[in-house]
């Protein structure tokens, strides 16, 4: 499946949380996200991502392993995605390691998640702050299948705009990226 998404700056936080919030109730989590690679960029020079992700919520922890493959969109960097559950995190990182892969960056995400379905699809926008980065972002996705990619596009920013989203707040940014860019600042002004 592909993750059909689109990233924006969020310049009004508390609007759009209460609009998500008429439209389903909110997930609180924490994600401790923790992206591997081979020791040359292997992965990074395919754009592909591999990444462990353990999610505390109200309720549980769970943590899923994540396969993103090339981007198959190149305007929003849309990927197919692979995504599964995982027994033990601990585990999976020694497996990681010992198959060869290493830690490239581990960092935070708060997020607000909400479930529901909008032009007749079934849409997961979250409200991100990553306390690193300034600013607070939202993502919308919906999954698709490959040759639905423009269509499901058309409404993932057509319900960015219900939700008081410009296009011009749209961002291709990854996280990881910025995250790394914020952490070389701060070592450059020490």
């Amino acid at each position: 499946m592909i993750e059909a998404e689109l990233k924006a700056r969020v310049r009004e936080p508390e609007a759009v949380m209460r609009a998500l919030e008429s439209l389903a109730g909110a997930r609180v989590e924490v994600y401790q996200d923790t992206y591997y690679d081979r020791p040359h960029g292997d992965l990074h020079a395919r754009d592909q991502e591999l990444r462990v992700r353990t999610v505390n919520g109200q309720d549980d922890t769970r943590t899923v392993l994540t396969f993103k493959d090339a981007k198959v969109d190149e305007e929003s960097g849309s990927k197919p995605e692979y995504e599964t559950g995982v027994e033990d995190a601990e585990t999976m990182h020694a497996i990681a390691r010992g198959l060869g892969y290493v830690s490239v960056i581990v960092f935070e995400k708060r997020c607000r998640n909400y479930s529901f379905t909008a032009h007749g699809r079934q849409m997961l926008a979250t409200l991100v702050r990553v306390p690193e980065i300034d600013g607070t972002f939202i993502e919308l996705e919906t999954l698709v299948d490959e040759t639905d990619v423009p269509a499901a596009l058309a409404t993932v920013r057509a319900v960015l705009v219900d939700l008081g989203i410009d296009e011009s707040d749209l961002t291709r940014e990854k996280y990881t990226d910025a995250v790394q860019s914020a952490r070389r600042t701060d070592q450059l002004s020490r």
